[in-house]
């Protein structure tokens, strides 16, 4: 019986992929629960499946086996539209690459996010836009903005949907220390006035401290949480 605070639970769930004829297991019986509106570091060496795991969280991916419930629902087995239509109304990606177009504004990408999640509002995507800090760089393109800032454009994109869970992979992994603290702010300062669920990965260990509970992941399992 899955808990009724739960926002994620994994039970069992392994990923393997073809590499010619042998499989490359990745993930190896990972069991996990986030609780609604937890925050929460997974932390891991490249190459560990913490990736991977977010992937499959964020309905990106599916688990080769294993059951994936998010909130009560198990959708490890769903339709890729369905799929979808998680993705675009619950969820929130925040990536380590921004993830922006760079031929429009950051307005447009802003407004392209919401395509996904059921239509565009533009007073919603300026608002989103001031919430970062950034409405007075509405009209400007990605290249003509700082990597905290494009960081900035892709916290709007995800948090003008008002998401139920934010998935952030390494969002501070290419900016200095001063725009990385100006993004952890923003993520922080989201789930205090929000209560949104968040999931962060990330090589910084003082990032990770700054959560609620840290998840140690090596080869393809969970070794060890902590409690913060």
């Amino acid at each position: 019986m899955i808990a009724p605070n739960n926002m994620i639970t994994l039970e069992n769930i392994t990923k393997s992929y073809k590499m010619g004829k042998r499989d490359l297991v990745v993930l190896k019986g990972i069991n996990l629960q986030v609780k609604k509106g937890e925050l929460v570091a997974i932390m891991g060496a490249s190459g560990s499946g913490k990736t991977t795991m977010l992937n499959i969280v964020g309905c990106l991916d599916r688990p080769s086996t294993g059951k994936y419930y998010f909130e009560d629902k198990e959708v490890s087995r769903l339709k890729s539209s369905e799929l979808a239509a998680i993705r675009g109304k619950s969820i929130g990606f925040i990536f380590q690459t921004f993830n922006l177009l760079s031929r429009i504004t950051a307005l447009a990408n802003v407004e392209l996010g919401m395509t996904y999640a059921g239509g565009v509002n533009r007073k919603a995507a300026i608002e989103a836009l001031g919430k970062v800090g950034l409405d007075k760089r509405l009209h400007h393109r990605p290249l003509e903005l700082s990597g905290g800032e494009q960081q900035r454009v892709a916290i709007a994109r995800a948090i003008v949907k008002d998401p139920a869970l934010f998935l952030c992979d390494e969002p501070t992994g290419q900016l200095d220390s001063s725009s990385g603290e100006e993004v952890m702010s923003i993520l922080l300062s989201l789930h205090a006035e929000r209560g949104t669920t968040l999931i962060i990965v990330t090589h910084d260990a003082t990032v990770a401290h700054r959560c609620q509970r840290i998840i140690h992941i090596k080869d393809g399992q969970i070794i060890a949480e902590e409690n913060l």
